[in-house]
């Protein structure tokens, strides 16, 4: 486990800190004034084992337990699932505990066949008895390539799989779990589900948040793959009179259709299209588990930083790649820069979060916690040892043998050596788990919601810092050095998520207020950047610029700095905490702004370098490190953007 150095600045627990007002029936509560709302984490995309996929992998943990597990108890996970998992030798239960509580928390199980394999776990039930049942619990991954199959048109599940009454309990008890242990002021935990559309393995999904204390059934996606069908679902909800917002997966295991150019029935994207998505639609993912989808390499050849986390291929065992363009959000904004340009509206104009797409239930963020995969661990109690830890690092003694079941679907059989490949990676490709980050008043369902809504929302790659920004015409430059500048922020500008308002006559460009805080345990911060996407000649360009850096080096006239000199120490997994800053804060003013072009700006914080999971886990396994994966990182936050419109 790498080194961890504590310590808390002033800023930090200025930021942090927590005051409860009481009202009295004398005196009407007050409403909380915007510079008053304090940065919360959580988990908006997590599975248990009433995920289909989840059970096969050999989850046995329920809503109940990961609740628990979010908001800091220790959970007692079954002998089963830690041996299928982690390899441990199965004989008696693993005690798991969050290094920290999270603050809010949704658990989105995929809403197809819903908890129908729960029944598997019963012996006496008509399912385990079944034949197909039978050849299930042989063989735990067939019943995902039924599935898998079935969704094909090319045979069905077993009439178990899609039992409706079966998944109607499910779909209570998930309901029920939200609201048991929802509570405000301290945790709070909102009704989820995952709609799990994967046309030719292409990932659509989104994650379906409700801000109420009841849902109607699921929609899924073998009722349709078309996200506009899921829209009309979430427009039918709200006519009833329960909020609800859907939030696109990682876009980058889409193949270019995630942010596509054209709807689904092929045909560009028109004004009712753009206005609808961005109204159902108000944020993405941009890092979880299954990498990040902020930009690679491809799209934005310019950034040093964007080499970071990449995951290109679709989801399945046979290793095809995922093309960039239409999958990564940097791009999106672009995009919808031009399509707005067109249509008079930008469908894509999203604020930004992270989670993290686990499916074991225990949803763990810290680079120590994460082993591959799909899992979440306890460093403590849960780590690989063994052949499970060499598995984990891509580093089998035998060779991964591909079953028959898989053998059987087609693309596999086609290709089976990529296939093979693809395995092998399929643990230490995987990162650990991303964070939400919201700005609000309180700790509540309403007041949460009411901020993911207004995308005053923030990403991280699992880090807990905390970045905010604020963009204004008239802002001083000295504005940070006083006691109220977010109160000052919020008069005269607009926070991350918002629109610019009109330029005013006599400025010259817009200025960015942007602050960064570390993570109270975890490493410094090297630099804050401004990402910056304009319209320009109907197409749409990108430029970095280094805004806030540490250790005293300077920004060039091209507005960047030189980089910093990693105290990795790769032989032992721990760095030390001797450079980079605690809290960096800037007032910029774009350079290069032209008022007649649109603009998309955000802001990405980098760590110090620190040592990836995979060199963790085999420093303590004293195993090579992997050559598949960087040893070293840099652990990163995202803000949401802000747009200016001439």
């Amino acid at each position: 486990m790498s080194a961890r150095i504590l310590f808390v600045t002033t800023a930090m627990a200025g930021v942090a800190a927590s005051v409860a007002g009481v009202a009295t029936a004398a005196e009407p509560a007050r409403e909380p004034a915007p510079a008053e709302r304090r940065a919360f984490f959580g988990e908006l995309h997590l599975h248990t084992a009433l995920s289909l996929d989840a059970w096969t992998y050999g989850t046995k943990l329920l809503p109940e337990d990961a609740y628990r597990f979010g908001r800091g108890d220790t959970v007692m996970v079954p002998a089963t699932q830690v041996a299928r998992e982690q390899g441990a030798d199965g004989k008696k239960e693993v005690a798991a505990k969050r290094a920290w509580p999270l603050d809010f928390m949704a658990v989105t199980d995929h809403s197809e066949l819903v908890g129908t394999m729960l029944a598997l776990d019963d012996p006496k039930s008509d399912f385990a008895n079944s034949e197909a049942g039978k050849r299930i619990l042989a063989d735990p991954p067939l019943a995902q390539r039924m599935y898998i199959v079935a969704r094909r048109g090319r045979g069905e599940v077993p009439p178990q799989m899609k039992d409706p009454a079966r998944i109607r309990d499910a779909w209570e008890r998930t309901v029920r779990a939200a609201n048991d242990f929802y509570a405000p002021g301290k945790f709070t935990t909102f009704i989820g589900y995952e709609w799990s559309a994967l046309p030719d393995g292409k990932n659509l999904h989104r994650n379906v948040i409700f801000n109420s204390t009841s849902a109607p059934l699921p929609f899924d996606a073998t009722q349709s793959q078309r996200p506009e069908d899921l829209w009309t679902y979430i427009e039918s909800v709200r006519a009833r009179g329960m909020d609800v917002i859907a939030i696109p997966h990682n876009g980058n295991a889409s193949g270019g259709l995630m942010f596509d150019w054209n709807m689904s029935d092929g045909r560009p994207i028109d004004q009712a299209y753009a206005m609808r998505r961005a109204s159902i639609e108000p944020l993405t993912e941009i890092a979880q588990i299954k990498g990040q989808s902020e930009t690679v390499p491809m799209l934005s050849p310019n950034d040093e930083f964007a080499n970071f986390e990449v995951l290109d291929r679709l989801l399945g065992p046979a290793g095809v790649k995922s093309a960039p363009p239409g999958s990564y959000i940097r791009d999106a904004f672009g995009r919808g820069l031009v399509i707005q340009s067109g249509v008079g509206a930008n469908p894509f104009k999203y604020g930004v979060i992270g989670s993290s797409d686990i499916h074991n239930a225990l949803s763990a963020s810290d680079e120590a916690a994460s082993a591959g995969g799909q899992f979440g661990i306890d460093p403590q109690t849960m780590l690989p040892r063994g052949e499970f830890a060499k598995k984990a690092l891509g580093q089998p003694t035998t060779p991964q043998k591909l079953s028959a079941s898989a053998l059987a679907l087609p693309e596999v059989a086609a290709d089976p050596k990529r296939a093979e490949e693809a395995q092998r990676l399929s643990n230490v490709e995987r990162s650990s788990a991303g964070l939400a980050g919201v700005w609000a008043n309180e700790n509540t369902r309403e007041s949460i919601f009411a901020a993911l809504k207004r995308k005053e929302t923030f990403a991280t790659s699992g880090t807990r810092v905390r970045v905010r920004m604020f963009g204004g015409w008239d802002f001083e430059r000295e504005l940070m050095k006083r006691k109220d500048w977010v109160a000052q922020a919020y008069a005269h500008g607009v926070p991350m998520g918002a629109d610019m308002p009109a330029k005013p006559a006599g400025e010259r460009a817009p200025k960015l207020l942007v602050q960064a805080t570390k993570d109270p345990e975890g490493a410094n911060l090297d630099r804050i950047q401004v990402i910056k996407v304009w319209l320009e000649g109907g197409s749409y360009k990108e430029r970095i610029f280094d805004v806030a850096v540490s250790d005293g080096r300077k920004i060039d006239a091209e507005q960047r700095t030189t980089p910093l000199t990693s105290t990795v120490d790769l032989s032992t997994g721990e760095y030390r905490n001797s450079i980079g800053a605690a809290v960096l804060e800037t007032v910029w003013e774009d350079p290069t702004f032209d008022p007649k072009q649109p603009v998309v700006y955000y802001a990405r914080v980098l760590e110090i370098p620190t040592p990836r999971w995979s060199t963790l886990l085999a420093v303590k396994n004293q195993l090579p490190l992997s050559k598949d994966v960087p040893a070293i990182i840099q652990e990163r936050a995202w803000s949401s953007p802000i747009w200016f419109t001439p």
